[in-house]
């Protein structure tokens, strides 16, 4: 039937209202179909012509057994079907109980094909019983017949009622129908029938219409039925068209997830629900994925296609009957959840958890990371505007500070508004020339010589003065400016290395690569390009990545450290013995450098355990065939001490502070113009 369809979606309204509605509708209709068979006149239908009246009845049940899905939210909860006219038709010329028989049999088909339980079964034939009875009802009431009396052959001037008739269906069948979807998901009832009414209503008034005409000439035979058969077809096709239109205006085209005015819908009515019900909520959860970016320009769109539509699946999975998607930017997420901080931190979890496994791609085995911001009403927000807002900053924080889940604080908000400044002044230096790089050198503890030295980014703000290189080094990893950063410092090492070497200075240059860049597949390119552009040698280039750094990826920073190293370049491993890994990625990588962290060094002589911790790390990377640098030297004793335990190469204040190229370049002149001593140790 056209009018609203059968309620084909899930019943997911609080059980007692719902099943009580459902129950009543059920008995009412089973009584009314009852009272239509035993009542209805039917031998006088014998006399009607048996072609059209086979006929209408075999339209009815295609057109029931072929409907159209109106969606609500990601499940079909009613549909439209073209059976309405062939229905109409027979409430006039073949009787109230072939009528509601025919409309029956269709029902309970269409259902039994899709497999639908027997309760929505029954609620289905019920509610379309009652809207043929209401059909009848008001065509006999118009056109002066008996209710339960035979066929009657209609004439022109049965137009009308006939037509008010197949009005009363569509309204009883829509308001069955609206009601119970009401209930079912807490929307107001006028929303309900409002929704789609536009192209509802056109297409009503066109297949009644037919139904009205087919009464008319059904007296002619079937071959005049037939002729009527191309409108139909025809209002099919443009309600389906209307139907996919309605669909796409309110969902993403690549994953079939609801867009971002959806979700606005979707969050404000959760509101609504929640203060009606005097519950806390809603909470939402936005989801992003990290390095996606990365993806598209290492693989190409069509993988990062393909892995958006895997995503979306498995986030779909997670969720249950009460939660939905939603894609609301290029490789954003959102989900509303009704419920408290318990139920959307759980269902956050959920969704982390259901994309930790690896992703197929082709050939290609991806893993993708999420990191998630969490808002909850009413303490994070009181409008859907607010907790949109709020969720975003969590999520924000999240990636910021690298933990997977953020729940909103509202100490967020200030912290994120200096940062967004400090962002965009950011962008601004890198444009302007507030920048600079500071080489501090790597000596030779046992000739304190340079024998290498490392780049550190500087940032001297106009107005804040030196800016910190953890305050900065994380909005640029987060807000895609840590390739143009990294570049910057890389070509600026290079630039002052290939100085030195042009006179005469041969020494190695370490430059810092954060935790992001490290899993960037276009790394190794990047890096040869800049080596070639300065001529230098792969041999005298150090990239340094923390443990962090390589456990946050792990799978992609093999890959791209197995790249380096092939090429030539050296790995050291920053910070060594802060991070949280085991010893199994020294051997799994195959570093060549390790750098024992200064939080050990610049106690070890007060501190017996970071003299231990030391002294192990030394004979560690000596057993390895590692190279170990010591950083944070502040003392001669230190020097003196790690000398002795075999550490060949320092770094720290007391043995050279960061400073410019130029400084550099007289330094190792000075080391020039003294000569070596026979017995100085190589360090290679």
């Amino acid at each position: 039937m056209s009018g609203g369809g059968g309620a084909r979606g899930r019943f997911l309204a609080p059980p007692s209202l719902l099943d009580a509605y459902v129950a009543l509708v059920c008995a009412t209709g089973l009584i009314g179909l009852v009272l239509a068979v035993r009542l209805t006149s039917w031998p006088s239908i014998t006399y009607v012509t048996v072609g059209p009246l086979v006929f209408l009845c075999v339209a009815a049940l295609v057109g029931e057994l072929r409907p159209l899905a109106v969606p609500r939210g990601d499940e079909p909860a009613e549909s439209v079907s073209t059976s309405a006219p062939f229905i109409l038709a027979l409430v006039a010329i073949g009787g109230l109980g072939l009528a509601v028989l025919v409309q029956a049999v269709a029902s309970i088909g269409d259902d039994v094909l899709n497999r639908r339980d027997a309760k929505k079964s029954a609620f289905n034939t019920a509610q379309y019983t009652l809207s043929v009875l209401a059909a009848r009802a008001t065509f006999c009431a118009l056109a002066h017949v008996p209710f339960f009396g035979g066929p009657v052959v209609v004439e022109p001037r049965h137009l009308g009622p006939l037509l008010a008739g197949g009005v009363a269906m569509v309204l009883v069948n829509r308001l069955l129908v609206a009601i119970v979807v009401s209930i079912a998901t807490s929307q107001p009832l006028r929303t309900i029938v409002r929704e789609d009414g536009q192209f509802l209503v056109a297409t009503n008034v066109v297949l009644l219409s037919i139904g009205a005409v087919a009464a008319i000439v059904a007296k002619d035979g079937v071959a005049a039925l037939v002729f009527l058969g191309a409108p139909v077809v025809a209002t099919y096709f443009t309600t389906a068209a209307g139907i996919r239109h309605s669909h796409l205006a309110s969902h993403d085209s690549l994953t079939g997830l609801g867009n971002r005015d959806r979700l606005q819908r979707e969050l404000e009515h959760a509101f609504v629900v929640a203060q009606r019900n005097g519950t806390r909520g809603p909470g939402l959860v936005l989801l992003d994925l990290d390095h996606f970016k990365d993806i598209n320009e290492t693989l190409g769109h069509p993988v990062g296609d393909q892995l958006l539509r895997q995503v979306a699946a498995r986030l779909v999975l997670a969720l249950g009957d009460d939660e939905r998607a939603s894609r609301i930017g290029g490789d954003e997420f959102a989900v509303v959840i009704s419920g408290d901080l318990a139920d959307t931190l759980r269902i956050a979890h959920d969704l982390l958890a259901s994309l930790e496994a690896p992703m197929r791609v082709g050939e290609l085995e991806l893993l993708v990371r999420t990191s998630a911001g969490v808002a909850v009403a009413p303490m994070h927000g009181a409008d859907a505007e607010t907790l949109m807002k709020n969720a975003d900053i969590a999520l924000y924080q999240a990636k910021l500070e690298r933990d997977r889940i953020t729940t909103y604080s509202p100490e967020f908000h200030v912290d994120n508004l200096a940062r967004l400044r400090l962002l965009a002044d950011l962008r601004t230096a890198l444009d302007s020339g507030q920048l600079g790089v500071a080489f501090q050198p790597q000596v030779n503890l046992a000739t304190r010589r340079i024998v290498g030295v490392e780049a550190l980014i500087r940032w001297q703000h106009p107005t804040r003065g030196f800016v910190p290189p953890d305050d900065f080094i994380p909005l640029a990893e987060n807000s895609g400016l840590i390739g143009e950063l990294t570049a910057y410092v890389l070509d600026a090492a290079l630039g002052a290395l290939a100085t030195w070497r042009s006179t005469g200075h041969d020494l190695r240059m370490a430059v810092n690569l954060s935790a992001r860049h490290m899993s960037d597949l276009a790394l190794p390119r990047q890096v040869t390009e800049a080596l070639a552009r300065h001529g230098i040698p792969s041999s005298a280039l150090v990239l340094e990545v923390t443990e962090t750094g390589i456990l946050a990826d792990p799978v992609r920073v093999d890959v791209v450290i197995a790249t380096l190293r092939r090429l030539g370049i050296a790995i050291a491993v920053d910070d060594y013995g802060t991070g949280h890994a085991s010893l199994s990625y020294l051997k799994r990588l195959e570093v060549d450098e390790l750098k024992i962290d200064r939080s050990f060094v610049s106690d070890m002589a007060q501190d017996e355990h970071d003299f231990i911790i030391v002294r192990s790390t030394i004979a560690l990377a000596r057993d390895l065939d590692l190279r170990v640098i010591a950083e944070g030297i502040e003392d001669e004793e230190t020097a003196l001490t790690l000398r002795a335990l075999g550490c060949d190469v320092g770094q720290g204040y007391h043995l050279g502070r960061p400073t410019t190229p130029e400084q550099i370049l007289q330094r190792l002149e000075a080391e020039s113009a003294t000569p070596a001593r026979a017995d100085e140790p190589a360090i290679t």
